[in-house]
């Protein structure tokens, strides 16, 4: 599988900037294998090679364990029976677990017990200290790009475009964990002694936005579309381009514009309208490049919804379709095999006795999917029914969510007991087996087709051709964060940005429209705080289990905050005559909800913790309040 891995990229030095940071290494090896500075960045092939093991430091959230924990802590899932799991951990209070030292390692991709390498191993992928490699690697390239003779203008705006734009990414990835940290953007000499200070959050984030915004203008929007890129073309989706910079730099802007950290930089726990109009006039530059149709980009039909996070048939190298910005590399074939995301959804009932559910949607944030007219469960005119609950619900409720009822197994011939082809998660339901099964009353199947069970043998499908993998940023969640940052840039759900002709309001009935729901009702458009109440909502329902809750929350100042910090189950019984053919018809009674854990997150819990071997290291470093 490693040549579906390496036809991304071209041949590599990938062994080159180790040899360049350690003095030591290099002085065991033979002289013909050394090579000069000159050498390797002299030309554009040889510079592109060095380039390349940026993309291997990416860390693959979603796959970098048999299970993965990547949604952590936040109140759309609830994970237990391992305590290695850091959503389990973050569900206790016990941040600390990000790191190796903290039994969190295993399933978390922050820092895996000290196993980080630029292989295209996926379990040696963490965040922390490929973060720091990647980041002296950059500024060693761009400390070298005088170095580059032998280029054309363009091959050299090519290096220079990856390399700002990966300095940026890693100090952005670390600071929304962790705050100000030391913005490095020099090669830092190893003789002599770290004092690089910590900065505020909005003095890191005006560096992360100045190296986005220089790769942004140095980029292309595809790279099939340069002399350079003819080598590889048709296997250049997941290079650093245009897009992915404009997708950052407005994403960078928005966090530093939102009331966590504007709270810890500005004094105040409200929107920085400065950094939103930011934000909101950088989306715009993107979305009017894809609306005017110029670039690979799309939001897909919702009829191939699906394909946005798997595929039996799909390119291996483009997984995600065209709504997909920016990616892991596939590292290796089982990363884009069922048993990296699907069986951990399922119960004992569907994948036999030996399988143990891991992760199940927590009956409150269920509750987010509102109904098909575009309306909040709460709001008295939605037409939510308790005795039906599962009728007329938005539409990506039952892409996303197995309910009570739903036929899950369509080979009924093995089964033990032909009743469970169909979910049984009512309380005391089959499916509910506290240890094994469901204990929240749903299950999740966003990633995974129903044919992954036992009886359909969908797993077995998995490993022979179809691909998981998902996004670090999509298209939808570009529309969605531009509606925040216009409507709190500009003070009004009506406001758009100066280069667009789109509302934030126009932008979140866009992806509702996409999924056939009712635009946001004009009881929520006509204020800012109601707009809001429903944006929160549509980017918990669109972008639900992909790993954005956690710092979403975080990032709102909700984290702490009721009902955020509780998970609960669905309670109630069936009820009349049962119905097979469709399960949104079945009557229930007795619907309710019943807390299962509630969350004692306080002010601490807003940053994660930094290893304490390195706030030792030298004064200016220090640890993150309450830690």
């Amino acid at each position: 599988m490693k040549k579906y891995t390496r036809t991304l990229f071209y041949t590599g030095i990938f062994s080159l900037s180790l040899g360049l940071m350690s003095c030591e290494d290099y002085l065991d090896k033979a002289p013909e294998s050394i090579v000069s500075e000159e050498d390797a960045f002299k030309n554009f092939h040889n510079f592109q090679g060095f380039t390349e093991e940026l993309y291997y430091c990416i860390p693959d959230f979603a796959h970098g364990y048999w299970s993965n924990s990547f949604n952590w802590g936040e109140d759309e899932i609830i994970s237990f029976g391992i305590t290695y799991h850091m959503g389990y951990k973050v569900d206790l209070g016990d941040f600390w677990g990000w790191q190796s030292g903290f039994d969190g390692w295993q399933c978390g991709w922050m820092d895996r017990s000290n196993n980080s390498s630029t292989s295209s191993d996926r379990f040696q992928k963490s965040l922390w200290p490929l973060a720091w490699y990647g980041i002296r690697k950059a500024n060693i390239g761009l400390e070298s790009l005088n170095k580059m003779v032998d280029c054309t203008e363009e091959e050299k705006n090519l290096i220079a475009g990856q390399l700002y734009f990966f300095r940026g990414w890693f100090h952005f990835e670390l600071i929304q964990y962790f705050g100000g940290l030391p913005y490095i953007n020099t090669v830092l000499p190893s003789s002599e002694p770290l004092r690089n200070p910590r900065l505020s959050y909005h003095e890191c984030a005006d560096l992360v936005a100045a190296d986005f915004r220089m790769a942004a203008d140095l980029l292309p929007v595809n790279w099939d579309d340069t002399q350079a890129g003819k080598a590889t073309y048709g296997n250049n989706q997941m290079r650093i381009n245009k897009i992915m910079a404009l997708g950052y730099l407005g994403k960078n802007y928005l966090w530093a514009g939102s009331p966590l950290m504007n709270s810890v930089s500005g004094g105040t726990q409200s929107y920085n309208a400065d950094y939103c109009k930011k934000a909101a006039e950088t989306f715009a530059e993107l979305l009017n490049l894809v609306e005017s149709g110029q670039t690979q980009y799309a939001l897909v039909d919702f009829e191939h919804y699906s394909d946005i996070f798997y595929s039996y048939k799909q390119n291996f190298m483009n997984p995600g379709s065209t709504e997909a910005i920016f990616q892991t590399p596939m590292y290796d074939a089982w990363m884009g095999s069922g048993w990296s995301l699907g069986p951990q959804y399922v119960t004992s009932v569907m994948a036999g006795s030996t399988n143990t559910c891991l992760f199940l949607p927590t009956a409150n944030y269920v509750n987010y999917y509102g109904m098909k007219n575009g309306l909040p469960l709460t709001d008295e005119d939605s037409g939510f029914d308790k005795e039906q609950p599962w009728k007329d619900r938005d539409p990506r409720f039952y892409n996303d969510i197995i309910y009570d009822g739903l036929r899950v197994i369509q080979n009924a011939t093995s089964i033990p007991d032909k009743d469970d082809v169909y979910a049984q998660l009512y309380t005391g339901g089959s499916y509910r087996d506290i240890s094994a099964g469901s204990r929240t009353g749903y299950q999740l199947r966003k990633f995974t087709p129903l044919s992954v069970n036992d009886y359909d043998e969908g797993i077995r499908k998995f490993e022979n051709g179809l691909t998981i993998q998902i996004s670090w940023m999509r298209l939808a969640d570009i529309y969605l964060m531009y509606a925040e940052a216009t409507a709190n840039g500009y003070g009004s759900p009506a406001s758009s940005a100066s280069e667009l002709q789109l509302t934030a309001i126009d932008a979140v009935n866009k992806i509702r429209a996409r999924a056939g729901i009712d635009p946001v009702a004009d009881k929520y458009s006509n204020t800012l705080d109601g707009f809001m109440s429903e944006l929160r909502r549509e980017r918990a329902v669109e972008l639900a289990y992909e790993g954005h809750r956690f710092n979403d929350l975080r990032r709102w100042l909700l984290l702490d905050k009721y009902p955020y910090n509780i998970k609960t189950s669905q309670e109630f019984t069936r009820s009349g005559e049962f119905n097979t053919e469709d399960a949104t018809q079945n009557r229930v009674s007795g619907f309710r909800e019943e807390v299962i854990l509630q969350r004692k997150f306080t002010e601490k819990h807003y940053w994660l913790p930094l290893k304490v071997s390195d706030v030792s290291i030298y004064p200016e470093f220090y640890q993150n309040p309450g830690w």
